[in-house]
Parts: C-alpha cells; sequence; structure tokens
C-alpha cells in the first residue's frame, strides 16, 4: 500500500504528477529530501532553483529510484482540468492498490478538490479505508518530488529526458 504524492504544473497543458513511495521507504526519503536543502531554504521549489541545482535534484530523485506518474488535460479552464487529473489519479490510485494520497495544500480549491476526491472514490467504490489528505510543502517533503517532476516534464527537452527513469507512465485525462 504505497502513498502518492502529489502536485501540479499549470503551465501549458495542465498537468499533475503522482509520485509514488513505498511505506516503508517514507522517513529515508524525507531524510534524504532534507539533506539537498541549502542553508536558508526552507523547501525546494523547483521554480526558484538554479539549473545546476535542479540538475543535482533530478540526479538525486533517480538515484533514489523514485516512481512518478504523469495526468494531462487539454482542457482550457483550469479547474475542468484540474477535476479530469483529479479523476485519473484516483483511477490510478485504486487501480494500482494506493490507499493514501497526499495533495499540497492550496486553500483556494481544497474544498472542491475533497469534493471531486469523494466523488471520484465513491464511484470506484474505493471509500472506505482509501485516505486522503492535504499538507503543506515545507511540512512534507515529499510533495517536492512532484514538483521537481511536474516542473522538468512540463520544460520539456533535456529536463524531460533527466526524469525519463523517474516518470513510470503519462495518462491523458479525456483520451
Amino acid at each position: 500500500m504505497s502513498v502518492v504524492f502529489v502536485d501540479e504544473s499549470k503551465n501549458r497543458k495542465y498537468t499533475v504528477v503522482a509520485a509514488v513511495i513505498e511505506p516503508g521507504k517514507l522517513a529515508t526519503m524525507r531524510q534524504a529530501l532534507r539533506a539537498l536543502v541549502l542553508p536558508g531554504q526552507r523547501r525546494l521549489h523547483f521554480t526558484h532553483e538554479s539549473d545546476a541545482r535542479r540538475r543535482a535534484v533530478l540526479t538525486r530523485l533517480v538515484e533514489l529510484e523514485v516512481a512518478a506518474h504523469v495526468f494531462q488535460s487539454g482542457l482550457a479552464r483550469e479547474r475542468d482540468a484540474r477535476e479530469e487529473c483529479l479523476g485519473e489519479l484516483v483511477a490510478f490510485a485504486v487501480r494500482e492498490g494506493h490507499r493514501r494520497i497526499v495533495l499540497e495544500r492550496d486553500a483556494s480549491i481544497e474544498k472542491s478538490d475533497r469534493r471531486v476526491l469523494f466523488r471520484e472514490l465513491r464511484a470506484r467504490g474505493a471509500g472506505d479505508g482509501f485516505q486522503y489528505e492535504f499538507e503543506g510543502p515545507i511540512d512534507e517533503p515529499l510533495l517536492w518530488i512532484p514538483d521537481a517532476v511536474a516542473w522538468s516534464f512540463v520544460k520539456g527537452g533535456d529536463w524531460r529526458r533527466r526524469i525519463a527513469t523517474i516518470v513510470q507512465g503519462v495518462t491523458t485525462a479525456g483520451a
């Protein structure tokens, strides 16, 4: 029963990334990620890192054998695209036997996300025993993984090549 950590990129196509971490690796992975934080930083955030730091972080994620799945939507309205990606995320989690999803907290959309997650889990008969929660990226370093993967995937080119072993699959929502 792995834990799925989720973040998104709103650039170009709406993209949601789910990093899948085995329960026995949670503490080790958190420790490894915290070790990447520079003095004066409270967290990793790919938008604010230099290219050299991005390369170093991605190299470390590959070494840690991180696994992630990418969900994309081509819908124009961000809210609709997010709902579509969350629906695909839930379908993925249920299909793969994951029982816990941790999303990066965004108070402006948390209520809507809860409604969508509840609806999608219920539609798939997976409500009982399935957990979803919202955490801040300072409190939960494992949210830095989908942030890095989403940024790199959307950026494309060499950045996407660097995460090729991390990305285990890509789902185009609505396809």
